[in-house]
């Protein structure tokens, strides 16, 4: 069989590895024979896809993982983390199967220090050592490194690298990295706005997250229930508490409407919240049987509540001027669409993308619009049911097959990238 002219070229690959180790350094001429070895088939690709939150559940970190399952294929994948957490519980969470990763935790001392369980990059100022370095030298073991976390702070050392970016959070008195990678992906139009405000420059792809809450076509009838699905964040910016006390209220001024309803929060904690025990507290002083909180509740239970619920409710952004704490974009609203589910949300953030006002759904900028919209809706199963329906047609265009189509399109390109005979984008 004939050989390659880069096969047959010991010498000159050799020269050129020395060349570049004298002038660029180590790094480079890593880089130069890992794409050597890929041009050449004589190894697969290597991954890496971190995020410092992959112990929790969360839509980020589904958005991450969705992702990782959706090019497992095209790479030798390592899934990397900084709290142990396993397979089982991405399975359990999340319903993808990702078997043939490794994962490997990359301890942090900084914050295992600190004894918390949310490893926040705002505790870092340039007054310590940055904690991340850690991460960012276990990302130069690898062809391609994938930072879910939207962590700014991490240095990405391998050849082709991509920031996910939910939201941009730039820290000026911290470590900041976004601009180093060569691909910064974001997940709705109002990210990439920001993105351009804070970090003044524009991400290159848009990838809307994934949404597979579709049913499995043996739905039933919808029963009177009011569902919210989101993290019961410590500070409490989904609005939790907001949206119970505005139920209550409900069920004062309208008991022979709204005693016939149900409200269910759902949605993931950590241990020891005292945000979830406040409304655990609040909850206790609803009627008998009209309020639930689910927390932690596996991907099946979840599907079984947006099988039932008639009516959503999403008011992140609700009394807030951070526009960090606006929702980014709002995957549990595409869930409560894909099955049927009529959402009322807040006006703002990435919500305008997913919702039309008075077609699908409804926005609305208080509690007291949101209670107006939702008296209407429980009064009338007709428009619940026909805004349900365009509600599930909109949802489509954020499915998971769509986003994995996506996906895939963006990774094929950074695996020509990796086998292209071009040099190293920049210097490490």
């Amino acid at each position: 069989m004939k050989k390659t002219r880069e096969a047959a070229s010991g010498p000159e690959l050799a020269a050129a590895v020395r060349g570049l180790l004298r002038r660029r350094g180590v790094q480079a001429a890593a880089d130069e024979l890992a794409r050597r070895e890929l041009r050449l088939g004589l190894r697969r690709p290597t991954l890496a896809v971190y995020d410092h939150a992959f112990h929790f559940i969360g839509g980020a970190q589904k958005y991450g993982l969705t992702l990782t399952s959706a090019i497992q294929d095209l790479f030798r994948v390592t899934i990397l983390t900084n709290r142990p957490i396993g397979q089982r519980e991405f399975r359990e969470w999340y319903g993808l199967d990702l078997s043939s990763c490794e994962i490997k935790v990359v301890p942090l001392p900084f914050f295992e220090k600190l004894k918390v369980v949310h490893l926040d990059p705002s505790f870092v100022t340039r007054e310590v050592e940055n904690p991340f370095h850690r991460v960012s030298r276990e990302s130069g073991r690898y062809d391609v490194f994938v930072n879910n976390s939207m962590n700014e702070m991490v240095y990405p050392l391998a050849r082709e690298s991509v920031l996910v970016c939910h939201f941009p959070e730039r820290r000026p008195k911290s470590y900041f990295y976004a601009d180093d990678y060569t691909r910064v992906v974001c997940n709705s139009r109002y990210t990439a706005e920001w993105i351009e405000k804070k970090w003044k420059f524009a991400p290159h792809r848009l990838l809307y997250p994934p949404v597979d809450m579709e049913t499995d076509g043996a739905a039933g009838p919808k029963k009177k229930i009011i569902l919210s699905v989101a993290r019961f964040e410590p500070g409490g910016f989904k609005r939790q508490r907001e949206m119970l006390a505005a139920f209550l209220r409900l069920c004062r001024a309208r008991p022979g409407v709204a005693g016939e309803w149900k409200f269910v929060l759902a949605g993931g904690s950590n241990p020891g919240n005292a945000y979830l025990a406040d409304l655990s507290d609040l909850a206790a002083s609803a009627p008998a049987g009209s309020v639930e909180l689910r927390v932690n509740i596996p991907a099946v239970e979840l599907r079984a509540l947006y099988r039932e619920a008639a009516v959503f409710w999403h008011m992140c952004g609700l009394m807030q001027e951070d526009p960090g704490e606006t929702e980014h974009f709002g995957m549990t609203v595409v869930e409560a669409m894909q099955n049927g589910i009529v959402p009322i949300v807040y006006d703002g953030g990435g919500l305008p993308e997913i919702v039309d006002d008075g077609i699908n759904g409804f926005r609305v900028r208080s509690t007291a619009a949101l209670l107006e919209r939702t008296l209407a809706l429980m009064r009338d199963s007709g428009k619940r049911t026909s805004f349900g329906r365009a509600a599930e047609e909109k949802s489509r265009m954020f499915s998971r097959s769509v986003f994995e189509a996506s996906a895939r399109t963006i990774f094929s390109e950074i695996l020509e990238s990796l086998r292209s005979a071009a040099p190293p984008a920049r210097d490490r």
